[in-house]
């Protein structure tokens, strides 16, 4: 067989350094490759981590056993020998830096896994990596000073095996001070930014501007080096998927932090819009966070108490679902709701305001009547809510309490208020309404909960007649806890009181509760958990925005803002894209087809959030740490995956 010269360059002789020449013939295996150049280059260390690299292809070869006939390699291949793993600067999502050793080779999903074992946060899947956005000169030259925390030295994590723990830590951590340090800084908030920082940082300051922010996420099925990310690149480490499964406390300390860091700067850079008495109670939660982080460690130190609080925890559920015959008599007698509310509809051309009538709710449906009486007779209208967007539209203070509607119909949404006489009214509505959304009905067993958590919600924003002692704070940095538009709106002098009020609703909480009370209320935030795509539909002239959900697909009109359809993903038959058009086709239930083209960003990027909002549907508390990484590839992958 006949003999030829393969280029091989080896990273450690250097970027200047040639290629080396290996003789080589066809069925000589991709290891054997490896063994020669090895050998050739006379450097004596560890060569386990290092793999090819084939630059022509953008391709790893991976598989030592293949011969190069196999793989296709011809005499004018060039070929690197690399490491696998090579440094990386990830910015977490409390904008900490981490300088650490990540897998070049594998796809972005697994390396996710690897970098999430490291740092012990459980639910790898949830997150993501994305490109920053590209700073401007000046800006750079000024951010010289800023930390990064090399963390190389770590041991590389190997599949399937759990991390150690010493100190309520992973050991690596808990090995020097610095890198304990290090943990800490990870699994403890920190403290509020200075406003100058707040108002230097990149803001979206419209939906145009949020779409592009999702044009960067990187492919999960590619591996870093196919996707231009070169050595000591700046990557983002974000949750992309708004579906938090299974959060333990005790176990998930850093995944809790990085979560309420990413929120809390989601408010600050206004990414997601909030009212402003929901802003005075984010930012007295901030403050309540600050002081309590200082003095309260919530890094677990016993990993046997940990054991006995998930199996209490299991044993809780297991018995929540295991009712009694009276509970399932119940079930069977669907409950309903009844009372006077008042009912306005915007889009009807009338100056007429909020009108009066008896309304009933059962299984997903209101239906309204002029009167109690009447409600033996046919209503005066019907609404079905499945499917429908659900948003509060409430002033404790100014006692509003309204529900507002957007509900699908063949024309597109219509909008519905629906105004409460008080919390207790509201409360039971409004967890009404939110169930039916999601094609649940009151007999529901999450219905009491959500009531509960809309209650304690407006708890949080009664002014509470202050005590003297809470009328002043001098430590307290008012700027450093609400969004630039408060920050112009009020003078620190005019907010104080008023976080404070807020405040003193929330000072009993602990660190945990505390965290996830805010976590809670971002979750309730009516724009949670929209990811926007700009698109063109097919057959239309304009762009258009996609809002893509946890559980639905939002049509909005680019002009206006306005919601004009919801699709909800448990409708949904199949999807499809056409990679040569880069079209992305959907099929819901009664033959309702759409189909359109991305503008601000890859047609992958939308296949993959659909499929990955479908996986993480998928997953159960039985099977909670084993992932199915090939169904996760199957879903999002698209033409390339596997």
């Amino acid at each position: 067989m006949a003999v030829w010269d393969l280029s091989v360059s080896v990273e450690e002789l250097g970027p200047e350094a040639p290629p080396l020449k290996i003789s080589v013939t066809s069925d000589l295996h991709i290891g054997g490759v490896i063994l020669k150049t090895v050998e050739k280059s006379q450097i004596k260390q560890d060569w386990s981590d290092h793999a090819l690299w084939w630059e022509q292809k953008q391709q790893w070869l991976l598989k030592p056993s293949w011969t190069l006939d196999k793989c296709g390699i011809h005499a004018d291949a060039r070929l690197c020998l690399t490491p696998q793993h090579k440094p990386l600067q990830l910015v977490m999502p409390s904008s900490i830096v981490l300088r650490m050793r990540v897998c070049f080779s594998s796809p972005v999903f697994r390396t996710i896994m690897g970098i999430c074992k490291l740092l012990n946060i459980r639910r790898p899947e949830e997150l993501s990596l994305l490109w920053p956005v590209e700073e401007k000169k000046k800006k750079k030259d000024k951010d010289v000073g800023e930390e990064v925390y090399d963390i190389t030295c770590a041991p590389l994590p190997s599949t399937g095996t759990i991390p150690k723990l010493a100190n309520g830590m992973p050991a690596f951590f808990a090995e020097t001070p610095e890198t304990e340090v290090v943990y800490k800084i990870l699994a403890v908030s920190q403290p509020a930014p200075a406003p100058e920082t707040i108002a230097k940082l990149y803001r979206t300051t419209n939906i145009m501007e949020k779409a592009h922010i999702n044009s960067r996420w990187l492919d999960s099925s590619r591996s870093l080096l196919q996707q231009g990310v070169k050595e000591n690149d700046k990557l983002i480490l974000r949750f992309k998927y708004y579906t938090f499964h299974d959060i333990i406390p005790q176990a998930d300390v850093v995944r809790l932090t990085q979560l309420y860091e990413q929120s809390r700067w989601a408010i600050l850079l206004e990414e997601i819009e909030c009212t402003e008495e929901e802003m005075m109670v984010f930012a007295a939660l901030q403050y309540h966070i600050g002081k309590v982080s200082l003095t309260e460690q919530s890094v677990a130190s016993c990993p046997a108490m940990e054991d006995l609080d998930s199996a209490l925890q299991c044993l809780e559920v297991k018995m929540e679902g295991e009712s009694s015959a009276d509970d399932m008599l119940e079930t069977m007698t669907a409950p309903e709701l009844h009372d006077y509310l008042k009912i306005f509809r915007p889009k009807r051309l009338t100056l007429k305001g909020y009108k009066q009538y008896w309304f009933t709710f059962k299984d997903t449906t209101i239906s309204y009547y002029k009167s109690k009486e009447e409600s033996s007779k046919e209503p005066i209208q019907q609404m079905n809510l499945k499917g429908c967007e659900v948003a509060p539209d409430v002033s404790v203070a100014g006692q509003k309490f309204c529900i507002r509607l957007l509900i699908p119909g063949p024309e597109g949404m219509n909008e519905v208020y629906l105004r409460c006489e008080h919390e207790q009214q509201y409360s039971r509505w409004m967890a009404a309404c939110r169930l039916a959304s999601k094609g649940k009905t009151l007999a529901d067993s999450s219905f009491s909960s959500e009531v509960q958590s809309i209650q304690s919600f407006l708890a949080m924003q009664k002014t509470t007649p202050r005590n003297n002692t809470a009328q002043t704070d001098e430590s307290i940095n008012t700027h450093s806890l609400v969004s630039p538009r408060y920050q112009k709106k009020y003078k620190p002098k005019q907010l104080t009181p008023r976080i404070l009020e807020a405040y003193q609703n929330v000072a009993q909480l602990s660190l945990t509760d505390a965290i996830q009370k805010f976590l809670q209320i971002w979750q309730a935030l009516p724009d949670f958990g929209l990811s926007y795509i700009v698109v063109r539909f097919k057959g239309c002239r304009k762009d258009e925005v996609l809002g893509i959900a946890n559980n639905r697909l939002i049509r909005i009109d680019l002009s206006v803002g306005d919601v004009v359809k919801t699709w909800r993903y448990n409708t949904m038959r199949q999807w499809n894209v056409n990679w040569d058009i880069k079209q992305v086709a959907i099929e819901f239930d009664g033959n309702v087809n759409i189909a359109f083209s991305c503008v601000t960003a890859n047609c992958k990027i939308v296949h993959e959030y659909i499929g990955g909002y479908i996986f993480m549907s998928t997953r159960c508390r039985e099977q909670s740490d084993t992932l199915n990484e090939e169904l996760f590839h199957k879903l999002t992958g698209g033409h390339e995956a596997l």
